[in-house]
Order: C-alpha cells, then structure tokens, then sequence
C-alpha cells in the first residue's frame, strides 16, 4: 500500500496536523486508528495522566488501578504468614515471598 501526507483536524485543540505517510505505514503495520490528536495534545495527555486506558493515575507508570484485595494463609514451607492476591482453597500450597521463588525453580518444575 502507498501512503501520502494526510491533513487532520485535532479533536481537542482544533487544530490541524500532518499525518505523515511514515506514520500512515507505522500505525497500519500495528492494526492503530487514526490519530485523533495533534503530536502537541497527544504528548499534553500522555504527561498529564490521561492515557486512554481505564486505570487513572497513582501506581506509578501514570495509572490508578484498584488496591489489590489480599488475602492471608500460612506459608506451607516455612510456616510464616504469607499474604497472596487470591483466596487460598486448601487445595494446593500457598508459599510466602521468600520461599516462592526457590520453589517455583525446584520444587515446581
């Protein structure tokens, strides 16, 4: 496919703006849409938080997810309170921080 310089209208300031052919051919190899913004607003966005994701802004890397519920259960190797980001059934072992990662490399595998 050839691509030629469009002009586009920037939905927030109004303004218009090139989009160049280079990234026509970028954006179409990744499956993108149009821009919808200016490099200018787009870059305004990106640096103000307001990335298009649903997540907002506080965890670092400009977004706020939810505080992860965690749930409490005793470490089946060493014995120690371990808190995991699921509800432990009983079924399986749960392991704490310190004896996980030995585990998953030996024990696991």
């Amino acid at each position: 496919m050839t691509y030629t310089d469009r002009a586009l209208t920037c939905v927030q300031c109004g303004n218009e703006f090139t989009f160049t052919a280079d990234d026509q051919e970028f954006h179409g190899s990744r499956g993108y849409q149009d821009p919808k913004r200016c490099p200018t607003c787009r870059a305004e966005r990106r640096n103000s938080g307001g990335g298009g994701s649903s997540y907002g802004s506080s965890s670092g890397g400009g977004y706020d997810r939810p505080q992860r519920q965690m749930f409490s259960a005793t470490c089946a190797r060493c014995g120690k309170e371990a808190l995991v980001p699921f509800e432990p059934r009983g079924d399986k072992p749960v392991y704490c921080s310190d004896c996980f990662q030995p585990a998953k490399r030996s024990d696991r595998w």
